[in-house]
């Protein structure tokens, strides 16, 4: 049985400054190039004394690689800007809340912040389905907020999700119409 504390909700505030809605809109961007190439339109840019040192978007289709999630692809870029994996004073903002293998890589490297825009109800690992980040046996914690420039996001999602659940029906209609 899963410990309480695992899942409780992150924390959400409603009065953002200027720069998390800036760092927001730049994840937000790099969704929309995720979106552009097919993908499912997620976003994260990493954040280091006020300068955005890593970006990605979802990339695992193009890619041919499971692991080449926004979060993933924005981390190695911030580790390779710093030259370091440890990435302590760095903060993440990415569209969708984490799926597990991401809030791993995040609490691996010692991200002080993780700030997301919308939940993921599937497969959240920020509060949503489980939450790694208030797990007190682990090593580092990292804080996590959420709900920053969510409807914006969530918007995105529905409409890349209700365009593809469009596209699949036309093509069943198309194969049924061939028969």
């Amino acid at each position: 049985m899963l410990d309480p504390v695992e899942l409780t909700p992150p924390a959400i505030i409603h009065e953002w400054t200027e720069a998390q809605t800036a760092f927001m809109h730049a994840a937000l961007a790099e969704a929309a190039k995720a979106e552009a190439l097919g993908e499912v339109p997620v976003g994260a840019v990493v954040v280091h004394k006020g300068q955005i040192i890593g970006a990605g978007h979802n990339q695992p289709i193009t890619r041919h690689d499971p692991s080449a999630h926004a979060e993933m692809l924005a981390l190695r870029a911030a580790a390779e800007a710093l030259g370091n994996y440890r990435l302590p004073g760095c903060e993440l903002y990415v569209t969708l809340e984490p799926c597990l293998m991401c809030s791993g890589v995040m609490m691996h490297a010692r991200l002080a912040r993780v700030v997301f825009a919308t939940n993921d109800p599937k497969t959240g690992c920020a509060g949503s389905v489980i939450n790694p980040f208030m797990d007190h046996r682990l090593n580092h914690h990292t804080e996590v907020l959420g709900g920053l420039l969510a409807q914006e996001a969530a918007a995105q999602l529905k409409a890349f999700f209700a365009e593809r659940r469009r596209q699949q029906k036309a093509e069943r209609d198309a194969r049924a119409a061939s028969q």
